[in-house]
């Protein structure tokens, strides 16, 4: 199956199309922030809206620009399906979720409360996406949406970059990297407006397929995940996704897991902001990376913890 390039266009216009609640969020630079990294960064928060994530932009772009309203079924690992969730209740569209058996509990509950069908279905975000694709298989009145293949979904993602850079120019952007939507739609935008910018990615050590998939230049499977931060936890990458990413991505970094939780410590005193741990992978890395440039910036993707993460966290 082919898939057309991100249209610069669509971003744009995507702007005046996604609901408000999701766009225009707060960037800043922070005191505190700068002395725990040791350099300035701007600071985007996409956590203040209804799902607490970055992912109702290209959920409500997509659903917006379907034309007819057939069942839509996804997998995620939970901030997808709550973007799809808010957005199909609004427009009336149903929507049935598929997510792993361990997916994070307050995720589940507020899809749910959002009104989609959730089935939990495998270990993993990739297993779950098989039973997904089950479900789906030879129903005409079914319609599978995927993060990281659907054209919209990046280019909603890629909304980020239009506010970003309104507040002038930028030596770097580093994002957290999942399925490769967010940073596909960032990097086109940033490649075409400000092709000095440094796009860099970030993957978790423990979920690497998406960066070894980005240095192989094709698909890279790993068998296994092993990460606190399942959000960016891919074991099977999207080949259109690699593909928009080998255009416009300048590197792909990997954090551990204890990087992740002293960001998302950091986070938490400085900001004041309940994170989640893919959330924090951008502000890991620029403390364990040596990224050059002067102005940098990092995007805070969403904020949907585990309970015992939290509280974990609370303890030390």
């Amino acid at each position: 199956m082919s898939h057309p390039e991100l249209s610069l266009s669509h971003i744009e216009g995507a702007t005046h199309v996604i609901d408000p609640i999701f766009r225009n969020t707060p960037q800043f630079v922070h005191d505190q922030i700068t002395d725990w990294l040791g350099r300035e960064v701007l600071l985007k928060v996409e956590t203040v809206n209804p799902i607490r994530s970055f992912k109702g932009r290209g959920a409500d772009f997509f659903l917006r620009r379907l034309h007819d309203h057939p069942e839509v079924v996804c997998a995620t690992a939970g901030n997808f399906g709550q973007g799809l969730a808010y957005t199909a209740r609004r427009l009336g569209v149903d929507l049935h979720v598929f997510t792993a058996t361990n997916a994070v509990e307050t995720k589940i509950e507020r899809m749910r409360a959002l009104g989609a069908t959730v089935t939990l279905a495998g270990a993993d975000y990739d297993a779950s996406k098989d039973a997904a694709l089950d479900y789906v298989a030879g129903c005409d009145d079914r319609i599978y949406v995927e993060d990281g293949r659907e054209p919209e979904i990046a280019e909603g993602a890629g909304t980020i970059a239009i506010e970003l850079l309104a507040a002038g120019p930028l030596d770097a952007v580093v994002v957290p990297v999942g399925n490769g939507a967010l940073i596909s739609g960032m990097g086109r935008w940033i490649k075409a407006m400000s092709p000095g910018t440094r796009v860099i990615g970030v993957c978790a050590a423990g979920a690497p397929a998406m960066e070894r998939s980005w240095r192989t230049g094709q698909p890279t499977p790993t068998e296994r995940i092993d990460t606190i931060a399942d959000g960016i936890g891919v074991r099977v990458p999207i080949p259109v996704a690699v593909r928009w990413m080998e255009k416009v991505v300048d590197d792909v970094l990997l954090v551990d897991d204890e990087a992740i939780r002293t960001a998302l410590r950091a986070a938490w005193t400085a900001l004041g902001l309940v994170l989640e741990p893919a959330a924090v992978a951008g502000l890991a890395a620029i403390r364990e990376h040596d990224i050059s440039g002067g102005r940098i910036a990092t995007i805070l993707t969403g904020g949907n913890i585990r309970a015992d993460l939290l509280a974990s966290l609370n303890d030390r």
